[in-house]
């Protein structure tokens, strides 16, 4: 071999910069703005005839906070993944679309123009996240603080009065505010940071039982103290949605962070087993149980239909194509139909087409934050990636089964669909996190001095997969 040739296999391979591709997301969040501002277009032709009078004004609001968060990702997270943003953007332009349609049956008590300032606090958050943020790492060094705070949180609402059966609000001077909804963030971060010094533990320590590897009460002791907690949740705030949420994300992560199967079945037992005995014990919880069973009862009864029973006549009525925007009857679910049963609206206007396109959105959404989580290197951008993930997937869930019946209604909010303060100014701040982590993931690493290439970040095999390294170990078994 020559001394040229050795030269050149000795050689790095030329690096490649990955695009930027922030025009791409400036066209994406073009449209999303111009579908929004079309179906609120649509709603007032529809219900009045004519243009809605607010309709430039809310393109405009619509528009310019979409332009504040694009000008933030490009600014300070240039390598960010494209479409977050833009899905953020519509999801949260069609759930002001749907809260406007709804204020048309009660013009006294609109929430559309409350849920736009909601929105704008929500991207002011998001901007601060990803400007102030420049290293999503350092929050692996609160975990513990985030738990507590976290706790804080969840238990505040016990001491004030139930709101429609749960005791998930405060409520002050006419001010309400979900504390639960921000707890979910926290809680992610703990789980993301524990898992990530834990997972080794978990994964290869302890006693075997059949199948599953029990790790030494010393690691264990957490889980279960996340299981308790959980029951505790939905006990003591009547709040069974939070409670399936906060277990569903810790053994989803749980099985990323040790690659055991295992872990799945424990949870799904757990999860049951207080689910049972909660179900069985606490009235309001029963009460939502005996209605999911039972959808029709109460119209067999003579009292008329139920909030589910009127949710599915809703999704029935839309068939394939939908009844049109601002031409069902939605409205007569009652109270709950701007937050919990909104995606029941969805359904009849919309129809089977405008359902499916709204969970491929919150499908892209998820699989690019699940996407980002795996392009990272260390495991706790990983494990906080896939949390994040795991919550929107989850809560997406939880709603669309409880108000079409496939599991009891847990009461949560839609994220970015439904009415609630709390809940677009939580979902604003995860996005800005995923944003985080993929900019991150996607950025190229400095140049070499030696050679002046960029290198793009490549996930090593068993980074990429959380198992052991493949072969001898003389490649990429060692520290680098």
């Amino acid at each position: 071999m020559t001394a040229t040739t050795a030269a050149t296999a000795d050689a790095p391979p030329p690096g490649l910069r990955l695009p930027r591709r922030r025009g791409v997301e400036l066209l994406l969040l073009a449209g999303a703005v111009l579908i929004s501002v079309y179906g609120y277009v649509e709603v007032g032709l529809a219900r009045h005839g004519t243009v809605p009078a607010g309709a430039a004004r809310y393109g405009a609001g619509l528009a310019v906070l979409a332009l504040l968060g694009h000008l933030a990702v490009r600014l300070r997270a240039p390598y960010a993944d494209p479409l977050l943003l833009p899905i953020a953007v519509l999801l949260n332009g069609l759930g002001l679309v749907l809260i406007f349609r709804l204020d048309q049956e009660t013009p006294k008590n609109e929430a559309a123009p409350t849920q736009l300032v909601w929105s704008a606090v929500g991207v002011a958050l998001f901007i601060g996240v990803v400007a102030l943020l420049r290293d999503y790492r350092v929050l692996q060094r609160y975990a513990y603080l985030s738990v507590a705070a976290a706790l804080v949180l969840m238990i505040v609402p016990i001491f004030f009065p139930a709101v429609n059966g749960a005791k998930i609000w405060i409520r002050f001077a006419g001010f309400s505010i979900q504390p639960g909804e921000f707890a979910k963030i926290l809680i992610s971060v703990f789980f993301a940071a524990y898992l990530a010094a834990n997972r080794h533990a978990l994964a290869y320590t302890g006693r075997r039982l059949w199948r599953l590897q029990l790790p030494t009460g010393r690691v264990l002791g957490p889980i279960v103290a996340i299981w308790l907690v959980s029951v505790a949740v939905l006990v003591l705030e009547r709040d069974l949605g939070t409670s399936l949420l906060f277990f569903g994300v810790f053994v989803v992560l749980l099985y990323a962070a040790t690659g055991r199967t295992g872990w799945i079945a424990v949870g799904l037992l757990l999860a049951a087993v207080g689910a049972a005995v909660v179900g069985s014990l606490e009235p309001h919880v029963h009460s939502r149980v005996a209605d999911w069973l039972h959808p029709f009862a109460s119209i067999q009864r003579g009292e008329g239909a139920s909030q589910l029973a009127l949710s599915l006549f809703a999704f029935g009525a839309g068939g394939l194509l939908g009844t049109g925007l601002g031409q069902g009857h939605s409205a007569l679910i009652g109270f709950a139909m701007k937050s919990d049963f909104i995606l029941a609206t969805a359904g009849e206007e919309l129809g089977y087409a405008g359902l499916t396109a709204l969970f491929l959105l919150y499908t892209l959404l998820v699989a690019r934050g699940y996407r980002a989580g795996l392009a990272i290197r260390e495991p706790f951008g990983r494990l906080l990636a896939v949390g994040l993930s795991s919550l929107l997937a989850i809560q997406v869930f939880v709603i669309a089964g409880g108000v079409m019946g496939l599991i009891p209604l847990t009461g949560m909010a839609m994220p970015f669909l439904a009415q609630g303060g709390s809940s677009v100014v939580t979902n604003w701040i995860m996005v800005a996190l995923l944003v985080r982590i993929s900019d991150r993931a996607r950025r190229p690493r400095p140049a070499r001095a030696d050679t002046g290439v960029i290198e793009r970040i490549v996930v090593p095999e068993e980074e990429r997969g959380g198992g052991r390294p493949h072969g001898d170990g003389r490649n990429g078994g060692g520290s680098r």
